[in-house]
């Protein structure tokens, strides 16, 4: 457990307490993991000397007085491993103490001087001594003392100094005078849903069954049974404020909108409100509330987005014009990713004179949708926006509403994208929309799973977005839509789609990875039941997933050597909190890569399954969708897949 494990000083005293695991950058940003899993610690501790050392491991939530406590044990070459399990979703510190342990370190030459046959009368009395100054344990460690004591003085005879009982009570109760305690390290328990979860992404004005009506809440709500049947977890609304009508786009982004035209919902605000009201047109506030509560009545959560932009009518520009930048000309300036322009839409300026109202007012906007239900939040492009407000606002919210998660929107830089991993995201967006070749899908989840990635990175794989249409998917092929989503939902413990893909949507503008008539800019209107439709297909995919644990992470990934290069195959194995195997539940798949029919060996005779103290090698498997059995054979089976039929097969492990 000593993976790029950061070196760390003592504050003071006699111990060096080092290469302490886990850890994100020396302790500045805190790991992350799951409420109820245990956390494991590793660190080295020494002294000077042959005295024996002591070690505890403390935590307390960050709101917290007092420390909980666990022993370290000694691991060997002076490493000491500790755990505990955090029991509510929440901010951590831990921290880790060392001490000698005197008592034990007497009993221990003690022992040696005995066996050699050495004179240890005044050693015993030293013992004895010992037991006089020790104070500061309860109730039933002093009662051990002072009867052993008692024994001693009374007899002569050393042997009530040396039992276990004693050498247990002194251990709770001698001082500890060269006590010595690491810096604080932080840490996030978050609940589950921040590691496993399908999400369904919708535009809440296209759930209508009318042309050209404007979709509602009600319309939503009656969308709910066909989203819920197809197993998802998390339904993403995108923004559902009011749209500006100034400088508003037209269909398929054109620059000047036409009588009728919807516009964009990430140009929020107009004279109905802002990031706090919603679009008169879905309906009112009330009829949201009722919305995430179907969706409970469900089993779904809703994830709503957080832009933080404004649309030129935005009531804040006429509230708070010190927000926002205008040009030496005295003209707005508008948002720009040249050689994009983006007239209709206003960044706020994080650097004004009144930034401190600023951001308490976009908190101020989380928690109002928090009040309303909202428990996850999609953060769109949080890569432009300052860093030090992204960790000061996700830290404020979490520190009172530890179960809100923030997906991070960024498809941008790999450091960058880390680092707002780092400062709190719960999770991110990744690169998989666009990894499609064998090596370049093993060799990004080698990367995401492997340290220190996996103590802070969270991947949420999306298979599509609203404004990504991949080159893969343009040519509509039910093959590539199903094997793009079974890759997401059983390499990634969290993934999603945006509505369209179960029909297999596919139009593209020309030359670009963008939706041809995009609903962004317009309302459609779909027959969610279209003949063609792979909606059994994600729905089989999704109820595998909640059937076995190994499917509900991410973390514990072992990819097989294949030698069919288009066909990727691999094993995963539930983890608990410290990601040691907890052998439950063991799944291989293998999914194909091109439209051709593949037969190939699956290796599986070194892959074992059960818990860590009675691994067994697996001796068959048992495909997950239609319950058919095979015994392994010469360490392995043999597959065929048609990708026309299916081009995934998944198999539970059977010992």
């Amino acid at each position: 457990m000593n993976k790029t494990a950061q070196t760390v000083e003592s504050a003071a005293g006699t111990f060096h307490i080092e290469d302490v695991y886990p850890l994100i950058d020396g302790g500045r940003f805190p790991v992350k993991r799951i409420v109820g899993e245990r956390v494991d610690v590793w660190a080295d501790i020494y002294r000077d000397g042959h005295d024996i050392v002591a070690a505890e491991l403390i935590w307390r939530g960050e709101l917290d007085h007092e420390w909980r406590r666990e022993p370290m044990i000694l691991h060997g070459n002076d490493r000491w491993f500790g755990s505990f399990v955090p029991d509510a979703p929440g901010r951590y510190f831990y921290a880790i103490e060392a001490w000698t342990d005197e008592f034990a370190t007497w009993r221990h030459g003690f022992d040696l001087k005995q066996k050699a046959g050495a004179d240890v009368t005044l050693d015993a009395i030293e013992g004895a001594g010992m037991l006089t100054k020790a104070q500061g344990g309860g109730r039933a460690a002093a009662a051990v003392i002072l009867k052993q004591c008692e024994n001693y003085l009374q007899t002569g005879d050393p042997a009530p100094l040396l039992t276990p009982e004693l050498q247990e009570a002194m251990a709770e109760s001698q001082s500890r005078p060269d006590l010595t305690r690491s810096q604080l390290f932080p840490f996030v328990a978050d609940r589950p849903r921040a590691r496993f979860g399908s999400w369904y992404e919708m535009i809440p004005r296209s759930q209508g069954k009318v042309p050209g009506q404007h979709g509602t809440f009600r319309d939503c709500i009656d969308r709910l049974p066909d989203v819920a049947a197809m197993g998802f977890d998390v339904v993403y609304f995108t923004p559902i404020h009011p749209i500006g009508k100034t400088n508003r786009k037209g269909r398929n982004n054109a620059v000047t909108a036409k009588e009728g035209d919807p516009g964009s919902p990430y140009a929020i605000g107009s004279a109905e409100g802002g990031h706090d009201a919603v679009h008169p047109e879905l309906g009112t506030l009330q009829d949201f509330r009722a919305f995430v509560l179907a969706c409970k009545e469900h089993n779904m959560e809703v994830a709503l987005d957080f832009a933080v932009q404004c649309a030129p009518d935005h009531p804040w520009l006429k509230e708070h014009p010190q927000w926002f930048k205008k040009r030496p000309d005295g003209s707005m300036r508008y948002a720009e990713n040249p050689p994009k322009k983006y007239e209709d839409i206003v960044n706020p300026d994080f650097g004004c004179e009144d930034a401190g109202s600023l951001w308490n007012a976009l908190r101020d906007v989380v928690l109002f949708w928090v009040d309303q239900g909202v428990k996850i939040f999609r953060v769109d492009n949080p890569h432009t926006k300052p860093f030090p407000f992204w960790e000061w606002l996700i830290h404020q919210v979490q520190l009172h509403h530890p179960d809100v998660i923030f997906l991070a929107e960024a498809f941008t830089r790999p450091k960058l994208m880390k680092g707002l991993a780092k400062l709190g995201f719960t999770q991110s967006y990744t690169y998989f929309t666009w990894r499609t070749q064998r090596w370049e899908l093993e060799q990004y989840l080698i990367e995401l799973t492997g340290y220190p990635e996996r103590d802070f990175y969270r991947p949420n794989f999306f298979v599509n977005t609203p404004d990504i249409l991949p080159f893969h998917l343009q040519g509509g092929e039910p093959w590539m839509f199903k094997s793009r989503v079974a890759l997401a939902a059983t390499l990634s413990g969290t993934y999603g789609l945006y509505n369209g893909f179960e029909l297999l949507e596919h139009e593209p503008i020309p030359g670009r990875e963008e939706y041809l008539d995009s609903e962004k800019y317009e309302i459609k209107v779909r027959d969610w039941d279209k003949p063609g439709n792979i909606k059994a297909y994600i729905r089989d995919l999704n109820l595998a997933r909640r059937a076995n644990a190994a499917l509900q992470q991410t973390s514990n990934l072992r990819f097989l050597p294949i030698e069919d290069s288009n066909v990727i195959g691999f094993v995963k194995e539930a983890v608990d909190g410290s990601n040691s195997v907890d052998g439950s539940n063991t799944v291989a798949v293998a999914i194909a890569l091109s439209r051709d029919v593949h037969e190939f060996w699956l290796p599986l005779g070194d892959v074992q399954t059960g818990a860590a103290d009675d691994r067994r090698h697996i001796a068959a498997v048992e495909n997950l969708i239609t319950g058919e059995r095979y015994a392994l054979d010469w360490g392995g089976i043999r597959v065929r897949i048609d990708p026309m039929r299916d081009p995934a097969v998944l198999f539970r492990c059977l010992a």
